[in-house]
């Protein structure tokens, strides 16, 4: 149960990535960049910066079964859906149809594979490493 509440601290991380991801979008490439392009790419970015932090956590930390890589996936997916949308709604004043939106595969938002990445690499690194 322990590493079970190290991931859940290290879910923090994940969200200090997201930000740093989405400034570096603002700042640099969004702004001459169509927002649907700019949104894939940062996708894609987010995608590396997930995947390497959580390569090092799990790394570090050693995951002990399947099925507590499959929980620490699932958990981390929890949390960052409740996290979007209760601070994007309550606290940067998005609507939550603005927030859906992230979530229309037909109009090209991937951030989807965010979310499908955060669930299976703890799954996926677990394998690999052991």
């Amino acid at each position: 149960m322990k590493i079970v509440l190290i991931y859940t601290a290290s879910w923090i991380g994940l969200v200090f990535l997201a930000i740093l991801n989405g400034a570096i979008r603002e700042k640099t490439y969004g702004i001459w960049m169509e927002e649907l392009s700019a949104h894939q790419l940062s996708t894609i970015i987010g995608l590396f910066f997930f995947g390497s932090y959580i390569w090092i956590i799990t790394g570090v930390f050693r995951i002990e079964t399947e099925r507590q890589a499959l929980m620490i996936g699932s958990l981390w997916v929890v949390m960052t859906i409740v996290f979007e949308f209760l601070f994007g709604h309550y606290v940067m004043g998005h609507s939550w149809d603005r927030l859906l939106y992230d979530y229309h595969l037909l109009k090209g938002r991937i951030w989807l594979l965010v979310l499908i990445w955060t669930l299976i690499s703890p799954y996926l690194f677990y394998k690999v490493r052991y």
